[in-house]
């Protein structure tokens, strides 16, 4: 599990230490205080400096509907970097209980060129910088090293320069909205295939007592997961109400990445704050199933004090950001405040 985390100047971070993770972790705060940033370095880090994720949309953030800019490079890669300053390195690090300690730098570069003279020509080598601009990561960890991987914008396409495949710890990555009802399908048949799928079946009860039995099937034209709720027919989940889907891959996430992260941005999104309690459980239980730990965020105090109830001061983590006179800064409460800010209805988000 991760244990520790240093973020600096990413996004909104000058400079962000977080200590004392647990295996469910609620990080709140509020607009703009880096929630969503946060769950991004972890992702990052994790990854192994794959360069790939600089087309991620869960680190980009580019909507499926928005329009590709012109210049990736000059509009998305740059907002990575704190107050859009290019000409330094963001780095983000940390203390993995598996891995040890571990570090992604990533610089934005405009790559030299040279211009060799053809053999008898005379004049010398001319060196400068083309057009592009590469994305560069480099991972270093006890397990494997020293990587270097880089994202080049061209004219026409972006080239991801890889030769290592290597992942620290998987991760998943739940976003309020959006989805894909294919990939759902595909995770399910995975747990299934595990004979665990009573696992999901038990899990969204929690939301829907009526709840029979889920299938996963491409009836409809493209896979999808359905539910028997007792009617004359099966019927797609997402009919259900969001609040299913998304508990349904909050499962399904922790079953795809063992021994990873699941990281839920607004983990309230969708569900009623009288299942909380319930889903909680839920989620630890899980966490504990597949040995992954959770990082989700939160807005509600509902969800907070929803989390408490299920798992106690000493079942979670609660970690505050806030910026204090242009200093970033996270409280992590132990279970004792926690105890007390829980009791006293003190303000924690």
């Amino acid at each position: 599990m991760l244990k520790q985390l240093r973020i600096r100047n990413y996004r909104g971070f000058k400079d962000l230490q977080v200590d004392g993770f647990s295996r469910v972790n609620l990080v709140v705060g509020k607009n703009n205080a880096g929630k969503t940033t946060l769950l991004e370095a972890i992702l990052l880090l994790g990854s192994g400096g794959d360069a790939g994720l600089a087309l991620n949309n869960h680190v980009v953030r580019l909507e499926s509907t928005t329009a590709v800019p012109t210049s990736i490079s000059e509009t998305v890669w740059t907002s990575l970097f704190c107050e859009l300053k290019t000409d330094g390195a963001f780095t983000i690090s940390g203390r993995h209980a598996s891995v040890g300690t571990m570090e992604l730098k990533v610089s934005l570069e405009r790559p030299d060129t040279k211009e060799i003279p053809r053999s008898g020509e005379k004049g010398a080598l001319a060196k400068g910088h083309s057009g592009e601009r590469a994305l560069r990561f480099t991972y270093v960890d006890p397990v494997v090293g020293t990587l270097e991987t880089e994202a080049r914008e061209t004219a026409n396409e972006i080239k991801i320069h890889q030769t290592n495949t290597y992942v620290a710890f998987g991760g998943a990555f739940l976003q309020p909205r959006g989805g894909n009802l294919q990939q759902d399908a595909v995770h399910l048949a995975h747990l299934r295939r595990q004979k665990r799928g009573d696992l999901l079946v038990d899990a969204l009860r929690v939301v829907e007592p009526r709840l029979q039995s889920i299938e996963d099937n491409a009836s409809s034209g493209a896979p999808m997961i359905w539910a028997d709720i007792g009617m004359h027919e099966l019927v797609p989940l997402p009919d259900l109400g969001v609040g299913m889907t998304r508990l349904a891959r909050i499962v399904l996430s922790a079953a795809t990445v063992q021994g990873g992260v699941v990281l839920v941005d607004q983990i309230e999104n969708g569900l009623h704050h009288l299942v909380l309690p319930d889903v909680w459980r839920t989620v630890r239980r899980v966490a504990e199933q597949f040995n992954v730990q959770v990082f989700a965020t939160t807005y509600s105090f509902e969800c907070v004090e929803a989390a408490y109830e299920a798992l106690g001061a000493d079942g979670f983590r609660l970690h505050r950001l806030e910026t204090v006179d242009g200093v970033n800064q996270c409280v992590t409460y132990e279970a004792d405040a926690l105890k007390g800010a829980i009791r006293h209805n003190l303000e924690v988000r």
